[in-house]
């Protein structure tokens, strides 16, 4: 049997069950790799449900403010 990865978000120890394409600050994080998919482009992360529900908490939060749109990073609705 395998070994269930642990949380990616800092502090958590619990056993991270979905996989995300977010970062545990909210952002995509390209692999720097030439890539032909979004699949590929970017770096995946395994969460806790707690930790995933408050990930995408922030990020629609986030998503919906209009002052926030210049930060360089590209929003997870964008692709």
């Amino acid at each position: 049997m395998t070994e269930k990865p642990s949380c990616d978000f800092p502090g958590c120890g619990e056993v991270g069950m979905i996989v995300s394409r977010l970062s545990p600050e909210g952002y995509l994080v390209a692999t720097g790799k030439k890539a032909y998919s979004f699949r590929e482009a970017y770096r995946r992360f395994h969460y806790c449900s707690g930790c995933h529900e408050n990930l995408m908490n922030g990020v629609w939060s986030r998503v919906r403010k209009p002052d926030d749109k210049n930060d360089g990073h590209v929003a997870p609705t964008a692709i």
